[in-house]
């Protein structure tokens, strides 16, 4: 009869353990599914890379690069400006180039804005682009470089002002009854309009608004849409001529 009674006794009390055990790991699931910040490793989704993070020292790089960059463009732009502005006379003593005329002294009218935006005081240390991860990949004269988000923008800003002022230009030449020829222009010589000395250097700006300008003093020149359009006074590149002209591609991570 004794023994009886022990064996209940251990039945109902590993009962009792396994009833704990179980309202316990019900507790723990409830935490997981409701609210429990512990850190129990890496919670990046699957198929999805972790967003990658500018160390300092490429920050600092990035600034530094920034503010060399940014002085070499000044002093560049301040001797276009002049050089501009000399290419004036001889526009103007040229006969019938009443409409190259204008259309020098709008590029001069967009160099001046330029300088005044360019001597503006700048918080490097708050621009997102010191901490921007790159994100493309695009080749010039067969050389590939890498850029991030805001160089990209950068790059197509540099086709489509190249292409807006080639238009213009073009466009003058055979209202003037000039012979068609792009590179007399002193705006594809100079080829900074709408460049701000940030992010991307000067000699690639430079390039991709050649290649921009080209096609637009085509189309401003023979009055044709072939690469861009033109609408009420403003002209721009179509996005597939432009996205050919880059060949921007993703950087895999």
């Amino acid at each position: 009869m004794q023994g009886m009674q022990i064996r209940r006794y251990a039945t109902a009390a590993a009962m009792l353990v396994f009833a704990a055990s179980v309202a316990g790991a019900q507790g723990r699931g409830r935490g997981d599914d409701h609210g429990d910040h512990g850190d129990h490793g890496d919670h990046t989704p699957p198929g999805q890379a972790k967003k990658e993070e500018v160390s300092q020292a490429e920050q600092q790089r990035r600034i530094a690069e920034e503010q060399q960059r940014q002085s070499d463009y000044q002093r560049r732009l301040d001797a276009q400006v002049r050089a501009a502005q000399a290419q004036t006379a001889r526009i103007q003593a040229q006969q019938h180039a009443q409409a190259q005329l204008a259309a020098h002294q709008q590029y001069i009218q967009q160099l001046q804005q330029q300088q005044a935006a360019a001597r503006a005081a700048r918080n490097y240390n708050t621009d997102p682009y010191v901490r921007a991860p790159l994100m493309y990949r695009f080749r010039e004269n067969g050389t590939y470089h890498e850029t991030t988000q805001y160089g990209a923008d950068a790059l197509r800003s540099a086709v489509n002002n190249g292409y807006a002022s080639g238009y213009n230009q073009g466009r003058a030449d055979r209202q003037d009854g000039a012979s068609s020829n792009y590179r007399r222009s002193f705006a594809y010589q100079d080829a900074n309009y709408g460049y701000n000395g940030s992010y991307i250097g000067e000699s690639d700006y430079n390039y991709y608004f050649r290649q921009g300008f080209q096609r637009g003093y085509t189309d401003g020149y023979n009055s044709t849409t072939r690469y861009g359009q033109y609408n009420n006074g403003s002209a721009s590149i179509l996005s597939n001529i432009l996205s050919g002209i880059l060949g921007l591609t993703n950087i895999p991570h």
